[in-house]
């Protein structure tokens, strides 16, 4: 499935931006509810909502959710940062806490 149609299918959530936090509560990256990050702010909030953050399982989920983007990222390191930061995750094991304000 492309990732235009899986993403009618994730929940809206209201919120102005995302914010992604490491282990010690530093701030490492925020995703507006913006025309241009809304798909990625959606992906992320419901990854969250699912796993309780974003670990390498909800990063697994993310790429699938992703689809043909994730290949493009993987082809073009930097050009898809959101999708950069899930595969990130996944090499490094890491987790991110997610707040939405």
């Amino acid at each position: 499935m492309k990732f235009a149609d899986t993403l009618k299918t994730l929940p809206e959530f209201a919120g102005e931006k995302l914010v992604l936090t490491d282990a010690s509560g530093a701030e490492v990256a925020t995703i507006a509810n913006a025309p241009g990050t809304a798909g990625s702010f959606r992906v992320y909030a419901h990854l969250a909502r699912q796993h309780g953050a974003i670990n390498s399982e909800a990063a697994a989920e993310g790429l699938a959710i992703y689809a043909e983007h994730t290949e493009d990222a993987t082809q073009h390191p930097g050009k898809h940062p959101n999708i950069d930061r899930l595969i990130g995750l996944m090499l490094s094991g890491g987790t991110l806490n997610v707040r939405i304000e």
